[in-house]
């Protein structure tokens, strides 16, 4: 009798995910690389017209603008931003990010003056593509530690 077979985990990426997770690489190169141009011309070329935000999202904004202004926020404030993919999982239509951010504190953030201090925070977002790009969009981002760090929210 021989011994039952191992389950494997299949490896198989499909076309659709290959394509979605490549999105969100792209996208990170272009946020990492700290050029606000280039950052809008991919949140324009990644994401839908009318995507939806399930996170806290500028008022009075949607879609790709809605990101802009987040991203336009965060290089004003951290300049040095760094957005590390620690896993990316796709499955059909959906990818799941887990990230670590880093940046040092150089320019008004929430009302906050600059405090030069360094801030490491995660965050997760769960993605849903519609023909290549964006669609909906569901996030977590560990506000509550950044703050901390911060110095504004004392532990």
């Amino acid at each position: 009798m021989s011994a039952p077979d191992e389950c494997e985990e299949s490896t198989m990426v499909t076309p659709e995910e290959a394509t979605n997770i490549a999105a969100f690489e792209r996208f990170t190169d272009a946020a990492n690389s700290g050029d606000l141009q280039r950052i809008f011309t991919l949140i324009d070329q990644t994401f839908q017209p009318d995507a939806i935000f399930h996170t806290p999202a500028p008022v009075g904004e949607s879609g790709p603008e809605a990101m802009k202004q987040v991203w336009t926020v965060l290089l004003q404030a951290f300049p040095d931003i760094h957005v590390t993919v620690n896993d990316a999982i796709a499955h059909d239509d959906k990818v799941v990010l887990r990230n670590t951010v880093t940046g040092t504190h150089q320019g008004d953030y929430r009302g906050l003056p600059a405090t030069g201090k360094s801030v490491t925070y995660n965050e997760i977002f769960i993605a849903r593509f519609t023909d290549g790009k964006l669609a909906e969009v569901w996030g977590v981002v560990d506000v509550y530690t950044q703050l901390r760090q911060l110095g504004v929210i004392t532990a």
